[in-house]
């Protein structure tokens, strides 16, 4: 069973809308600003699904700034996911700084079946992982909901492209340690974390964390799969496309042409994120 862990899918209405949201919300513009930049509906990225023969996606949403554009997004995914029970699974956005009205938000998304948060991007979002006041608080919420936290990470060196933004390993790296028990996800490969985990306190500080394999034909050559299952396990590693970026299966026949055991690979395509997910396998 193939799971896609890293998609983003939108309403029509804000599709149709593209030009007003880009000039007012930082991380829409950033990643949608160009008419060239795709974008998809949950019926689009179900038939993507259908020709790519993936099982389960989890439709993601963006780092808005804003609370409300948050929830106002958040009721399409949760709408997408109910209509496609079995095959999308929706991961909701908050921002953090609107206090209260955040946690509520997390609440309202786990009780209509969300199973995470993300794609977070607290560069965009204005917000910082390390802030001792902001961060504590949701943590403690999105563990008590059992819900995964999945940002946005990016390299501190190499090319430049739309979206690598400031969330880099030294960011995320102290958020993580700081909250052992929550489950987090780094987007794009954690923005090379996982390389950190040979050193031991590395190792053990990711030990309730997973990274997904989003666009990586962009990021890295191929190799990065055996890699990053040799620093730290291929039961680390979620197979993400990062449709409508990219289709699916070209990351899928990366995976599948990685030097990785019929096992390793099973593991990354799918089995791993039904294990973080809770969803049954095959």
């Amino acid at each position: 069973m193939i799971i896609d862990f890293h998609t983003h899918i939108f309403s029509p209405a804000v599709i149709r809308a593209r030009s007003d949201y880009a000039a007012t919300d930082p991380c829409f513009g950033e990643l949608y600003s160009s008419p060239r930049a795709k974008m998809a509906t949950a019926e689009e990225l179900v038939a993507a699904m259908d020709e790519a023969g993936i099982a389960v996606s989890v439709a993601l949403n963006i780092g808005w700034a804003d609370q409300d554009l948050c929830r106002q997004t958040n009721d399409y995914l949760l709408e997408a996911a109910a209509r496609f029970a079995g095959r999308l699974v929706a991961f909701c956005a908050v921002q953090p700084r609107a206090g209260e009205s955040a946690l509520r938000e997390v609440e309202r998304c786990a009780r209509a079946g969300a199973r995470g948060i993300g794609e977070m991007r607290p560069d965009a979002q204005g917000f910082d992982l390390r802030d001792g006041d902001l961060m504590p608080v949701l943590a403690d919420v999105l563990a008590r909901h059992n819900m995964v936290f999945l940002t946005h990470a990016s390299e501190p060196v190499g090319h430049a492209y739309p979206g690598k933004g400031e969330v880099t390993p030294q960011v995320i790296y102290p958020f993580i340690a700081s909250f052992p028990s929550l489950r987090v996800v780094c987007a794009h490969w954690g923005g090379g974390l996982p390389f950190y985990a040979l050193m031991p306190e590395v190792a053990q500080a990711l030990a309730n964390t997973w990274f997904d394999t989003a666009a990586t034909p962009y990021l890295y050559r191929p190799e990065v799969f055996r890699r990053v299952a040799d620093a730290v396990g291929s039961d680390r590693v979620l197979f993400g496309s990062d449709y409508p970026l990219m289709r699916p299966e070209r990351v899928i026949k990366q995976v599948e042409g990685a030097d990785l055991a019929p096992a390793e690979r099973e593991a990354m395509l799918g089995r791993n994120a039904a294990g973080l997910l809770g969803l049954p396998v095959g």
